[in-house]
């Protein structure tokens, strides 16, 4: 629906309000900062453009606000930032009744909803547009790097957009972020985006990742598991060892579901787990490696990982002790 939004604002199509709601800031931003910067030119802005924050306005001063008639063009644009800190926020409905046609009401509700069966929400949403941004799930996100980039007119490899959905997670505004920069410094002529590009430019160890780990697994490449794994017990900050942990149990969880399913191929795994064609393919290699018992096992030893590393039964053993010692179980 977002983009609906923008290719009407792009049209000169406008609403007289904009209820933008939801978990997901990234699309929120992406709405108001287009109409903040697009249709008002820069004389105009001076004198037609305002922008309010939540934990400063209650609902009366928005709606006095918003009945200000413009200076200098056909529309003042009235943009409210954090608007989930206003606590009268259904009072609203009074501006409903008798809203101002020469403004663009933006209210930018982030974090969260309104009841879309209160009666101004349903109101609203026949002069206006309500639009909730939903929180993408996990499996969501390489496919939503593959379209940004490619918006960006940037080629990304898959296992590029793995390492970035690996380390950035959910997080659609670091992500476009990331990418920002790099459609910036890549060199002219060349937009193809490599792992070694994502190390070099991000920070993104392109060979010390959970998803490297995993390969080394299925490979049995004891040396390159341990070399791994040494990598994230001296880098704990930005490799804890819960999260490996709990990611690999998500991993070896999916495989033993991998194992009783009627076809078991990479395509039905990527169905199965609504996952990344390249990543799926892993399942296929694993299964020949760990059949369904050891799979059960392997579960069992990630499990007593994750207790011991918070400290249960455990003495004295490190990250690094654990780490080596979960690998040793997993491979023999």
């Amino acid at each position: 629906m977002h983009e609906q939004i923008l290719n009407n604002l792009k049209q000169g199509k406008f609403a007289p309000i904009y209820f933008l709601m939801g978990e997901e800031p990234f699309y929120i931003d992406l709405i108001s900062d287009y109409i903040q910067n697009n249709i008002l030119d820069e004389s105009q802005k001076e004198f037609d453009l305002s922008v309010l924050y939540g934990k400063d306005v209650d609902i009366s001063s928005v709606i006095n606000a918003a009945k200000r008639f413009p200076m200098m063009s056909p529309y003042q644009i009235l943009i409210i930032k954090e608007a989930q800190n206003i606590k009268d926020i259904d009072k609203l409905e009074f501006y409903l009744k008798n809203y101002s046609p020469s403004t663009i009401l933006v209210i930018c509700y982030k974090y969260g909803t309104v009841d879309g069966r209160r009666k101004w929400v349903t109101d609203l949403k026949k002069i206006g547009v309500v639009y909730d941004s939903k929180k993408l799930r996990d499996y969501e996100i390489a496919a939503w790097i593959t379209k940004y980039a490619k918006e960006k007119s940037l080629v990304i490899d898959e296992k590029a957009v793995i390492m970035l959905a690996d380390f950035l997670g959910t997080d659609l505004s670091k992500i476009a972020n990331e990418l920002e920069k790099l459609s910036i410094i890549m060199p002219a002529g060349n937009n193809r985006i490599t792992p070694d590009i994502i190390e070099k430019n991000i920070g993104i160890s392109k060979d010390f990742n959970v998803f490297e780990l995993q390969d080394a697994l299925i490979k049995r490449d004891i040396v390159k598991a341990n070399r791994i794994v040494n990598y994230f017990a001296a880098n704990k900050k930005a490799n804890p060892i819960q999260m490996i942990v709990a990611q690999l149990f998500g991993f070896f969880s999916n495989l033993m579901i991998f194992h009783y399913l009627p076809e078991k191929t990479a395509e039905a795994a990527a169905s199965e787990f609504k996952i990344h064609p390249f990543v799926a393919r892993n399942y296929l290699n694993a299964a020949k490696s760990f059949n369904a018992l050891k799979t059960m096992n392997i579960i069992s030893y990630i499990r007593e990982t994750d207790a011991r590393s918070k400290g249960i039964d455990n003495i004295s053993a490190d990250d690094s002790d654990l780490f080596k010692e979960l690998i040793f179980k997993i491979l023999h």
